[in-house]
């Protein structure tokens, strides 16, 4: 029997839509109906390829006399925190204020009128490891509720106040100077790693943004140290099991420090954001591991992720069935030497064990490893690895795959063009701009309404009920802007733009400071606002990247004050907590740069001389720097305006801080100027 989320586009209420749970979406007839029955509303967020969410709804929801339970004492409703950031945000910041932790599934006691009272996360079906039962907790909920109301009252009421208090130490409105970069480099040193890379402990998530800073930093001060962590992480992350060493692209994250057993689900904001790390740190150093890896990155996202509109999918589970009908975590990517043996033979198990590091006793459970790429002495012949390679993949797409959320989130589809359109361009791969420009197209057509506003969500083409936050307006337009430089088309310029009015329009406070949901949203027990990195950039970092960007490739001084005011929290914050700040570290340091902007200028795109050009502005390694092509008369875009062409051969401009250098018609000279490798490779 079906409940309401049957009729839910996203996936992961779509798993819970024959529950026995007589669920509701988050809406305001849900909270009407818990007024109207003066029964407290159960709120349990979630997403698809949650590994413990999972497991509460097959022990829990799934559960007739849990549900019946549910049914008769509370309103139930269930949201993906993907499709809505901002409930997810506002009620687990409450949850971490009051646990001191969270974590998903989330699940929170509210009144009708929204307000939390008692939380929590996985909640087991018996009492156990100091863990109350849910049924435990369900009944002490409903018994508060009946008997000591006035008391639950009082909870909500405080929590809600506390929640209203806590501001954000917002700095000051500028951004910060070499001092504060310098603090935050220092305060990143402490915490590295040294032996296994990467920083602090495990778990070990991917520091996809902080490795931008460093990457920045290094290109603007020659720091060898910034380049040094940048490298051996990276590197680190690519041999361990945290990357797919068949099918390409990334895990979640690592459990251990060793970055040897990943948390297997595969995210595409993950990827996006690894995917440009290493073309990144390919373009600063030549090396063939970053450019293998963003390569098998970028081609796994577009295998395995790319709907059939054009846009990415969000995710792929960590769990699937491993060959008995039983759902089980990392079932489809790990090996034992006898399965090796089945696939490849005595000889060459023999040295694909040794290659991959699986060993008879197994990394993971059960016997079974996680592929690796250990360093070791041994020379292997490539040919023959890539023989095995393709082998074991083969085989491996025989197993059932684990299950994909369809869902595309505007946001993460921003992210994946940028990193397609760059990775394409520095690798000449015209199929992956191919496949950014398919995907901006989507967000176009299916996300975009005529005043430009953004919905968060589409699946199968259709667009999703939720209003985007500042994360989709600031990633979408860093992905447009990407493009535009890549391309040379000034529409997703103008695109940009019109995302870009809409955050200083409906996404700025009066002080310069921004905000999570905009000034129209629902309005939720608190307007979120976290200026913090942590799975992605935050939203208020992202938007003063994309609005440095704007600036500089159309002189905007709107979007450049607004962004020097945006990085004011990064001088706050940054000296103090820069692992958790990268992104707008990488801002800030592109800010102090200029950042540069480059206008290439050729009698045609396609003109050899102009390509070569193009390609070495591209290439450089100047913080932030934004990149036009055309040709003098295109009109295209605003870079562009009044450029020549030298002697009549394709020429290149290079300005900052309202200064120009002398143009040039050399690609070398280009090179020089930008930073960066010797065009060619």
């Amino acid at each position: 029997m079906a409940n309401r989320l049957v009729h839910a586009t996203s996936p992961y209420l779509l798993q819970h839509s024959h529950n026995p749970v007589d669920w509701w979406s988050w809406e305001p007839a849900a909270f009407e109906e818990a007024r109207r029955r003066d029964v407290p509303v159960f709120l349990s967020v979630g997403y698809s390829s949650c590994h413990w969410c999972h497991v509460m709804a097959s022990e829990s929801f799934e559960d007739q006399a849990t549900a019946e339970y549910l049914n008769a004492h509370f309103v139930s409703v269930k949201v993906d925190r993907e499709e809505r950031p901002d409930v997810d945000a506002v009620y687990m910041e409450a949850v971490q204020a009051a646990t001191g932790q969270g974590g998903w599934p989330m699940t929170v006691f509210l009144t009708p009128e929204a307000e939390p009272f008692y939380f929590g996360t996985y909640f087991p079906p018996v009492a156990r490891q100091g863990m109350p039962s849910f049924r435990q907790v369900l009944e002490g909920v409903n018994q508060a509720w009946t008997g000591r109301r006035e008391e639950v009252a009082e909870v909500a009421g405080k929590i809600v106040r506390d929640l209203a208090g806590r501001e954000i130490n917002y700095g000051d409105s500028k951004a910060p100077g070499e001092e504060e970069l310098a603090q935050a480099l220092l305060g990143l040193t402490r915490e590295y790693d040294p032996q296994r890379g990467g920083f602090g402990g495990a778990p070990k998530f991917p520091p996809s943004m902080v490795i931008e800073f460093l990457l920045r930093h290094s290109a603007r001060t020659g720091s060898e140290g910034a380049l040094q962590m940048a490298q051996d992480t990276c590197e680190r992350m690519a041999r361990g099991g945290i990357h797919d060493q068949l099918g390409g692209g990334f895990a979640r994250y690592s459990v251990d420090r060793d970055w040897t057993i990943p948390h297997f689900e595969k995210m595409l904001y993950d990827n996006s954001l690894l995917c440009r790390v290493y073309a990144h740190l390919w373009r600063a150093t030549g090396s063939e591991l970053a450019r293998r890896v963003a390569l098998d990155t970028a081609d796994f996202m577009v295998r395995e992720l790319r709907t059939a509109e054009g846009g990415f999918a969000s995710a792929l589970d960590a769990d699937s069935d491993d060959g008995s009908g039983k759902h089980v975590e990392g079932a489809y990517y790990v090996w034992t030497p006898e399965q090796l043996r089945e696939v490849l033979g005595e000889e060459d198990a023999e040295l694909a064990a040794q290659y991959f590091g699986v060993t008879e006793e197994g990394t993971f459970e059960h016997g079974q490893s996680v592929l690796q790429l250990p360093q070791q002495e041994t020379v292997f012949d490539a040919e023959k690895v890539e023989s095995i390679r393709r082998r074991l993949l083969d085989a491996r797409a025989l197993r059932p795959a684990p299950g994909r959320d369809d869902k595309v989130v505007a946001a993460w589809n921003g992210l994946a063009v940028a990193a397609l359109a760059e990775t394409g361009a520095y690798f000449d791969r015209p199929d992956l701009i191919d496949a950014a420009l398919g995907a901006a197209d989507l967000l176009v057509r299916v996300h975009l309404d005529e005043q430009a506003r953004l919905s968060r969500t589409s699946k199968d083409g259709q667009v999703g009920p939720n209003a985007g936050v500042l994360e989709d307006y600031a990633d979408v337009a860093e992905g447009f802007l990407a493009l535009a430089s890549v391309t040379g088309e000034g529409v997703w310029l103008d695109f940009a733009g019109f995302l870009l009015d809409h955050v200083l329009s409906r996404f700025t406070g009066e002080d310069g400071a921004l905000f999570d949901t905009a000034s129209d949203a629902e309005r939720l027990i608190r307007r979120p606002q976290d200026p913090t990195d942590n799975a992605v950039p935050s939203g208020w970092t992202a938007a003063a990247g994309a609005l440095l960007s704007y600036a500089a490739q159309t002189g905007a001084e709107p979007h450049r004050a607004a962004a020097e005011k945006a990085l004011g929290v990064v001088k706050a914050l940054g000296p103090r907590v820069p692992r958790f700040i990268g992104w707008g570290l990488a801002v800030a340091e592109a800010f102090l740069d200029g950042p540069r902007e480059v206008a290439v200028v050729g009698p045609a795109l396609t003109d050899d001389a102009t390509r070569a050009l193009h390609r070495t502005a591209l290439l450089g390694t100047a913080p932030g720097a934004v990149v036009a092509v055309g040709t003098p008369d295109s009109g295209e875009l605003p870079l562009l305006a009044d450029r020549i062409l030298v002697g009549g051969a394709a020429t290149a401009y290079v300005c900052r801080h309202f200064t120009c250098d002398a143009p040039t018609t050399d690609a070398e000279a280009l090179r020089v100027a930008l930073g960066g490798q010797t065009v060619g490779r």
